[in-house]
């Protein structure tokens, strides 16, 4: 789910350590558009931590990632043609990629969609159970005392549903990540960071 096509694959597997070595995450890829302007979309976030911190990307991190990922375009060149680079947050109703992400999220509500039939249909929406062997669990709206589990292969599409608790959660990580910043910036003397002049949004061509 974090790529839909060969090409968005290729990609991740390249990107994948440049993230990591400026301590991001690869959340979703996705290369769209045609042959003579293409965008490349990434979506990106921090580890979350033990204590619920980290997870959001602010415009520095962005700006930080986005010039990493550049970087590494640049040399290996693996876009034929025009490009626009995006670097992103998931944002707090984000979409759900990997394995981690269903036990990251358990007891919110979500939305699936499957690949195959099940249970009657391809969509469902409930509370997420978390992950047991390998599967995804659901706790499907409006039927009591019923959980559902899917393998996680079956799943193209999965997403937090924006609701109260959500932004509440939202809301917490943002405040715990401002309150450790703050305790950064009293222990050092910080200066100005070039990365907040970097404009997220880069036009490359081969």
């Amino acid at each position: 789910m974090r790529g839909k096509t060969r090409e968005d694959l290729d990609l991740i597997e390249l990107l994948d350590p440049v993230a990591d070595s400026v301590g991001y995450e690869i959340v979703r890829l996705r290369l769209m558009g045609g042959n003579e302007q293409r965008r490349l979309q990434i979506m990106a976030e921090r580890p979350l931590l033990e204590d619920g911190t980290g997870g959001d990307m602010n415009v520095e991190d962005c700006a930080r990632l986005s010039r990493a990922i550049s970087e590494v375009m640049d040399a290996a060149d693996p876009i034929a043609g025009e490009y626009t680079l995006e670097v992103s947050s998931p944002g707090v109703d984000r979409p759900l990629t990997r394995l981690k992400d269903f036990d990251t999220y358990a007891g919110l509500e979500i939305r699936i969609e499957l690949d195959r039939v099940a249970e009657g249909r391809k969509r469902f929406k409930g509370e997420l159970a978390g992950v047991e062997d390998g599967q995804v669990g659901l706790n499907i709206e409006g039927e009591d005392d019923t959980t559902v589990y899917f393998p996680f292969e079956w799943i193209v599409d999965a997403k937090l549903v924006l609701n109260d608790e959500l932004m509440k959660r939202g809301a917490d990580q943002r405040a715990a990540r401002v309150s450790a910043e703050g305790d950064d910036a009293d222990s050092q003397d910080i200066g100005g960071d070039a990365d907040s002049d970097i404009d997220l949004s880069e036009s490359e061509e081969d």
